[in-house]
């Protein structure tokens, strides 16, 4: 059966479609005949307790620079579509935290992926720290008596914000960097929120691992490696990617986790694994899908639509 498929996204015109996710998430509900809206976040609107937003049917096709045909913009309550994918790019602001109590009003009616509940509730960072027993020792603070002592127990670390993305702001901190005193004050008038500091995971320059989870069980991987004189190996910073296979360990860490991911509704779930350890699981707008695929792997949109159709009761 087709469904009406509304997407939350920044604007389809000025995406690269190659290693886009929701590009490929889309191709796959117009392949499954199924009808698809386009608006932005900005176009979501709530009055009383009724969810709309401004759409604009969508066609997409295969094709830089001609992806996207766009028809005339309609309002629409939300509650008349089936799925609302919500797939804008973070920063996870206070925007992005709007629109999760927005959809959490058409939700679970309108099937909203990922939950926005657990979204909000889950921001990359911090959902983690409920897997302590899988990660490397990690501090949540702006104290910086607590990341002196932090650094003399564990040596060099990492220091991110915590609510950052595509690998910015992320400096490597030797115990006895002299730099550390002005990266902090940087980091104090930059950001308000506390910041992540990490033990700092040397092996990084064998890559980080990017492991696609679907309704909690791995489906896909790729191994991101950074440049040469980069410790960030997301792809956007220049980092390369290449296939992977699971090992044990990183077959542990999915066995952990799946169970809680779909607990929460958590269709779509991108975690990030250094040398063993699980770094971030990524809720927001995980990516890595057309990666997957274009190095040999199997097409996860056609996974994640079969969940969805199976939460939803029905087939394409």
């Amino acid at each position: 059966m087709a469904l009406t498929v509304a997407v939350q996204m920044d604007p389809i015109q000025a995406i690269r479609i190659a290693g886009d996710t929701t590009f490929a998430l889309l191709l796959e509900a117009q392949a499954r005949g199924h009808r698809l809206l386009h608006y932005t976040p900005e176009r979501l609107s709530l009055q009383g307790r009724r969810a709309t937003a401004r759409v604009e049917p969508l066609t997409v096709r295969d094709v830089e620079g001609a992806h996207a045909s766009l028809g005339p913009i309609e309002r629409i309550d939300l509650s008349e579509a089936d799925v609302v994918l919500m797939r804008q790019d973070p920063p996870f602001d206070m925007a992005y935290i709007t629109a999760t109590h927005i959809l959490e009003h058409v939700h679970p009616e309108t099937l909203v992926v990922n939950n926005p509940v657990e979204v909000r509730n889950a921001p990359e960072k911090l959902f983690v720290l409920d897997f302590p027993e899988l990660m490397p020792p990690t501090l949540i603070t702006r104290d910086k008596a607590e990341i002196e002592a932090f650094r003399r127990e564990h040596g060099t670390i990492a220091m991110k914000p915590l609510h950052g993305h595509g690998g910015a702001a992320v400096f490597r901190v030797s115990e006895q960097d002299p730099n550390f005193g002005s990266m902090f004050d940087l980091f104090s008038a930059t950001f308000r929120e506390q910041w992540v500091v990490q033990r700092f995971l040397e092996k990084i320059t064998e890559g980080d691992k990017r492991i696609i989870l679907v309704d909690g069980e791995p489906m896909g991987a790729i191994n991101r490696v950074p440049a040469l004189n980069d410790i960030r190996s997301n792809m956007v910073r220049g980092g390369a990617a290449a296939a992977s296979d699971l090992t044990a360990r990183e077959r542990e860490i999915c066995a952990t986790i799946g169970p809680e991911l779909r607990r929460r509704g958590l269709i779509l779930v991108g975690i990030d694994v250094i040398d063993g350890h699980l770094t971030e699981i990524n809720v927001t707008s995980p990516t890595g899908i057309r990666a997957i695929k274009r190095l040999g792997g199997p097409d996860l949109a056609v996974s994640v639509w079969d969940a969805i159709e199976a939460r939803l009761g029905r087939s394409a």
